[in-house]
């Protein structure tokens, strides 16, 4: 019932409470409706998104004739199913390098990220879409100087992620913990190259090195197939991944759901 209704008496109140599919909904191992009319479901998952409608009926008595009549009230609540994304983090940094031509430039960036890769492996997260180009920076008091600028992925579905996640009672927090540990090692990992960098002075430094302050981060959320971000549909969670309604679809991790006219289900992952 309303916030009105709740403050005042009522009489004799029944609930009927009807699903998506437009039939009656009745108590199961999933649903559970509660004598004063709430409804819980347990394990929402995409197909119960869709309109649900409560019809509170209820009596008001005459005092002097005792006459009895019925009300009926109803509510309609559109609920969707709805995930936090899923994160993944976007990393660049820059080294110093003699020259921007030869192999060692290769070579530092190959052995870059088989450190990186050691540093995460065991959080099934893995280094994706790496790249490096070599610029020429204009350093104050330096003059111009060679420079690797490195960019990388960190990524939480290594190969074999599955397997791992199935231990776990809550898929979705297991990946995400498991890419803000990868995020912290790999920090800690550039964080310890600028204290080398800044207070080892009894060593001449390498030629390549950690340029400090260099290391920048920018988180970067996806959604999982069916699943996208509508902030002026669902402005009260514009964060969340939230099922894709009927003419739409989300076939990867992308962010948003793609229109498909001939869609009429929750949560669609292809366009027929």
């Amino acid at each position: 019932m309303d916030l009105k209704r709740a403050e005042k008496e009522t009489v004799d109140p029944t609930y009927l409470w009807v699903g998506p599919n437009e039939k009656p909904l009745t108590g199961n191992n999933k649903i559970n409706i509660t004598k004063t009319g709430k409804l819980m479901v347990k394990d929402f998952l995409e197909p119960l998104s869709g309109l649900y409608t409560c019809t509170l009926s209820y009596k008001t008595v005459k005092a002097e004739t005792q006459e009895e009549k019925v009300v009926k009230q109803r509510y309609d609540f559109m609920i969707f199913a709805y995930r936090e994304p899923d994160y993944s983090y976007q990393m660049a940094v820059r080294f110093t390098t003699k020259s921007c031509v030869g192999k060692y430039n290769d070579l530092l960036f190959r052995l870059l990220k088989k450190i990186l890769h050691n540093l995460i492996a065991d959080l099934s997260c893995h280094i994706i879409e790496p790249s490096y180009k070599c610029h020429f920076v204009k350093v104050p008091k330096h003059g111009l100087i060679p420079e690797l600028f490195i960019a990388f992925q960190v990524n939480p579905f290594a190969p074999g992620w599955k397997g791992k996640c199935n231990e776990s009672v809550d898929c979705q927090d297991n990946t995400n913990h498991n890419i803000l540990q990868a995020r912290n090692r790999i920090e800690e990992f550039f964080r310890s190259q600028a204290y080398i960098f800044n207070h080892d002075f009894n060593k001449t430094l390498p030629a390549m090195h950690f340029v400090d302050h260099s290391f920048q981060i920018v988180r970067i959320d996806s959604c999982r197939p069916g699943f996208g971000k509508n902030e002026g549909l669902h402005s009260n969670c514009a964060t969340c991944c939230v099922v894709c309604g009927p003419e739409t679809f989300s076939p990867d991790v992308d962010v948003t759901c793609q229109t498909c006219v001939s869609i009429q289900i929750y949560g669609a992952i292809s366009c027929p």
